[in-house]
């Protein structure tokens, strides 16, 4: 049977093998990345103290860094600055990551130093909180758990839903993409030195949702040609010019969304606003593996499958009935 004619026809299963190597070398870089480079994890996961300071006039962070350092002796801290919209004075937050935090002498000996070398900034303690390990741990085992639990309904929908096209394996074929997703925007935040915090599982819960959509669309067009062809194209075939039928579509909704969290990234980056960047700029990497995963991995790897299991099972293979 002659197809209809699309506007791009790109071999997805004659190339699946380059797809899988590149996404296979893709996870183990990022899985290794956290060796290599170290993961860099928030206070809410490792715990610690959060100090927050008002002043007047004009304060060089780094600089206020070095001597809040010193006057702990050397202790290791983050600094980021911003304005108290009680007040409307300036803040500076000092952020020490500890599993027991500072003690209250230290805290006293850290405000007392500070107060004397900017004496004339008017540094006035505004609060001081202890953020406990717990709490960031639970937060995560609630994340794993919701995502755990929507990858069990996931398979269970697909399964249903795509019944006819072995909707088991193509259910377990979109969770490997979505794992695939995750672990690449997992080492993109490693190796920037990204800290691993509660905007590191907004990107991550976000681009879940984003991904499975396009793969849920491909198997959906997968479905429908197979109802319209019949058994006149082979798997690959009819799983080739399905891929190529959502490929526009796809390309079209994930340039448009790029584009968006590219602006929003560079409007950050213009202002200094960093708790953005550190969503933007990898929910950006996100939306692009998730579409190449949703292209080039989910539905190839399940042709792949069916094949092996066809075979092992004696059955009819994929490769039966090709295409006129």
């Amino acid at each position: 049977m002659k197809l209809p004619e699309t506007k791009f026809h790109f071999g997805f299963m004659k190339n699946r093998k380059v797809y899988f190597i590149l996404s296979a070398a893709l996870v183990i870089f990022s899985i290794l990345s956290t060796f290599i480079f170290g993961a860099k994890l928030d206070i809410q996961f490792k715990g610690g103290t959060i100090i927050t300071y008002l002043y007047s006039g004009d304060i060089d962070a780094n600089e206020f860094k070095a001597a809040a350092s010193e006057a702990l002796g050397g202790i290791g801290l983050d600094v980021t600055t911003g304005t108290d919209f009680n007040t409307k004075r300036n803040n500076i937050q000092l952020t020490f990551l500890s599993n027991s935090g500072l003690t209250a002498d230290l805290q006293a000996e850290l405000s007392a130093a500070l107060s004397e070398k900017y004496a004339a900034n008017e540094l006035e303690l505004l609060e001081s909180t202890d953020v406990s390990p717990s709490a960031g741990s639970e937060f995560f085992k609630k994340c794993l758990l919701a995502v755990v639990l929507a990858a069990v309904v996931l398979i269970l929908y697909i399964a249903v839903r795509f019944k006819n096209i072995g909707g088991w394996l193509a259910g377990i074929c979109a969770i490997i993409a979505l794992l695939h997703d995750c672990i690449i925007v997992y080492g993109f935040f490693v190796v920037c030195g990204m800290e691993i915090d509660a905007n590191f599982m907004a990107v991550i819960l976000t681009i879940l949702g984003y991904s499975i959509n396009d793969t849920i669309v491909i198997y959906d067009r997968i479905r429908e040609n197979k109802m319209l062809y019949k058994e006149s194209l082979s798997l690959r075939d009819l799983t080739d010019f399905s891929i190529n039928q959502s490929f526009v579509r796809s390309l079209n909704t994930s340039i448009t969304t790029v584009m968006a969290m590219l602006v929003v990234t560079v409007v950050a980056i213009v202002y200094g606003v960093d708790s953005i960047i550190s969503f933007s700029l990898p929910m950006t990497v996100g939306l692009v593996v998730g579409t190449y995963s949703s292209l080039c991995l989910a539905a190839p790897l399940w042709v792949f499958l069916e094949e092996k299991v066809g075979k092992k099972g004696g059955g009819k293979t994929a490769e039966a009935a090709p295409a006129n």
